[in-house]
């Protein structure tokens, strides 16, 4: 961990992410391409998908998985569960938009259900 500041013992300033802009029309078409079933949001400029499981417990541990790594990352997604299956809708509200870690959450996600075996 980095020193702290002077006059600032025990506390530590972590370097701020610049802000995030949100992604062109074409390189928003380019990224979905790799990510199949991902569908766009009506009115908002977000993209979501369904996930279905073979049972909660399933769907209970791929939303374990997505919750550490969304920690981790700072960057959480909006989710809806019902018993086998996961809605999710990915934005970054910071940005008013759909940004390169909506992207790379996204990946994420898709790692995370094919380990788990979607239904």
């Amino acid at each position: 961990m980095p020193a702290s500041p002077p006059g600032r013992a025990g506390f530590f300033f972590p370097l701020i992410e610049p802000i995030m802009t949100p992604l062109s029309p074409q390189a928003r078409a380019t990224l979905l391409a790799d990510l199949p079933g991902w569908t766009d949001v009506d009115k908002r400029d977000a993209i979501q998908k369904r996930f279905t499981f073979a049972d909660f417990n399933a769907a209970f541990a791929f939303m374990t998985r997505v919750a550490i790594q969304a920690e981790k990352a700072d960057h959480h997604p909006e989710w809806f569960n019902v018993y086998n299956r996961v809605d999710i809708t990915l934005s970054t509200h910071d940005a008013n938009g759909l940004t390169q870690r909506d992207i790379d959450l996204a990946h994420f996600i898709e790692r995370a259900a094919a380990s788990l075996q979607v239904a």
